[in-house]
């Protein structure tokens, strides 16, 4: 039997953050040794109250849970609730979570987890503030972490919070630039791949004809958070961002990608939270980053539909 592959998930639900969520707790190759909550898509009070509620719709109640950053590292915070609706979850009605927060604060868990716990791979979701702050308070904890797959930035579509940016990066800029200055190994799912991930109304279907209570769930999900981005970008569906995290470490033939220079731009009023990505290797810069470029949409919900059915 294959070794399972021990992740962190760092969360800030979101619609697309829960399936992310269910799809991993779904997936026996990976072991998840903890979700850590940060403030981003809604305020920390309501993205750790979505993360309960997820985990306990999952069925995989062990799962611990942290609340972490309620801000980002220098600015204040950006939320979208214009995307998510005013809890960050609208769509299904979930029951209040029986599920308790663990008492220790989400940073303090990464730097004592990564520090007894070698192989560790970052499935950051949200913006990066947790994860930066535990590598500058304890830089010793990075020989533990394997890699860092996230979902964030954007270069062939521009950005979807300002013209060059994406969410996650523009929330906490300093943040990111310093989880791309690590040297650590970092595999970047951005709005170029996401993009391609569209829950078309077949796709949609297929989540809500399931047999049991997430699938359903998982299509109101979809229903609500589709509702902007179908009118934003005149598609048939909404791209589902997240979960693209998940299924990379599941089934990386999925996706095409290429190791680039990623550079995070802090400073420009204009263009700040852009990532830079030299795609075209036209710079000096050395290669920091793996950037994925294309997915198999279909193989991608065939993964997420097979693994959603499993679930409760």
């Amino acid at each position: 039997m294959t070794e399972t592959r021990k992740i962190i998930i760092d969360t800030d639900p979101g619609q697309d953050d829960a399936v992310a969520i269910l799809l991993a707790l779904a997936s026996p190759e990976l072991d998840v040794l903890g979700i850590t909550v940060v403030a981003g898509n809604v305020p920390l009070p309501l993205t750790e109250l979505n993360t309960r509620k997820i985990v306990e719709l999952s069925g995989h109640t062990d799962v611990p849970i942290f609340a972490g950053c309620v801000e980002p590292m220098d600015r204040k915070l950006v939320t979208a609730e214009h995307v998510h609706g005013r809890t960050g979850l609208d769509g299904p009605t979930l029951p209040d979570p029986e599920i308790q927060l663990q008492p220790d604060h989400a940073v303090d868990y990464l730097i004592e987890t990564l520090r007894n716990t070698s192989d560790v791979t970052l499935c950051p979701l949200g913006p990066l503030t947790n994860i930066a702050t535990a590598l500058t308070r304890a830089p010793d904890i990075a020989k533990n972490i394997r890699e860092i797959v996230l979902m964030g930035g954007g270069y062939f579509e521009g950005g979807n919070i300002t013209p060059s940016a994406e969410f996650n990066i523009y929330v906490d800029p300093t943040a990111a630039d310093i989880v791309f200055r690590s040297g650590l190994p970092i595999t970047v799912l951005p709005l170029d791949v996401t993009h391609q991930a569209l829950v078309l109304p077949a796709r949609v279907e297929a989540f809500r004809n399931l047999p049991n209570r997430c699938g359903p769930a998982v299509a109101e999900l979809t229903d609500f958070f589709e509702r902007y981005d179908k009118e934003k970008y005149g598609s048939e569906g909404a791209p589902l961002h997240d979960p693209t995290v998940i299924a990379y470490l599941l089934d990386p033939t999925l996706f095409e990608s290429r190791h680039i220079n990623v550079t995070i731009e802090t400073q420009s009023d204009l263009t700040l939270g852009a990532t830079v990505a030299d795609w075209w290797r036209v710079t000096d810069r050395p290669h920091n980053a793996t950037w994925v470029r294309n997915i198999d949409a279909d193989g991608f919900f065939k993964l997420l539909t097979d693994r959603i059915a499993t679930l409760p």
